[in-house]
């Protein structure tokens, strides 16, 4: 892959990993909630699910939902249901008081899961391959856009988890965290509107 499209496809994942989105919404309210130790696992998870996925759709899993349309339906159904229960567990979250653990952040392998029921990691995901990836690609062309999207993701929503770990003084106060906690469950299903409109192209 020349120099120029590699530079591009990085630009590419930064943008689209960076920007706000359920991933960056459930970190983010992680590190406030757990720190950003306990959030790792959630970001290598949505790393590693995210490359599985790039190299799948480059590989022509795609295909599946162009040829059976109600198939993304059910992606998307799944997923708004998904987001809507951890859009629950977030707001429902009680202040923990001190020495009070404050529950389980979400593991390495729901995280990785969830880019598979994520609308807009597929729109994500196809626009890589529709813009990086030559018709008949390779495995490893396929495996150098996985893996270029992985290096980008894994700091770019890292970021929003580190955000929220350097605000954990400031919401120190149960009702600060409370009021924080139901504001990124809002959020989160805002999020849902362009997630369900979105189009596989």
């Amino acid at each position: 892959m020349p120099i120029d499209t590699l530079l591009s496809l990085a630009f590419y994942a930064f943008v689209t990993s960076v920007t706000p989105g359920p991933n960056n919404l459930m970190l983010l309210a992680s590190g406030v909630n757990f720190g950003l130790k306990r959030t790792l696992p959630h970001i290598a998870g949505i790393s590693v699910g995210f490359f599985v996925l790039v190299f799948a759709v480059g590989f022509g899993f795609a295909e599946l939902f162009r040829a059976f349309p109600p198939l993304y339906t059910v992606v998307r159904i799944v997923g708004a249901l998904y987001l809507i229960w951890l859009a629950w567990r977030i707001a429902t979250a009680p202040a923990p008081s001190a020495g009070e653990s404050r529950g389980k952040p979400l593991g390495f392998l729901g995280a990785a899961l969830f880019q598979w029921v994520n609308p807009k990691g597929w729109v994500m995901a196809v626009g890589a391959s529709a813009n990086y990836l030559p018709a008949q690609a390779d495995i490893t062309l396929l495996l150098i856009v996985a893996l270029t999207y992985t290096v980008v993701n894994a700091p770019s929503v890292g970021v929003w988890a580190g955000f929220g770990a350097a605000v954990q003084g400031w919401l120190r106060n149960p009702r600060n965290l409370r009021i924080f906690n139901i504001t990124m469950a809002i959020l989160l299903l805002v999020s849902l509107y362009p997630m369900l409109t979105a189009e596989l192209k």
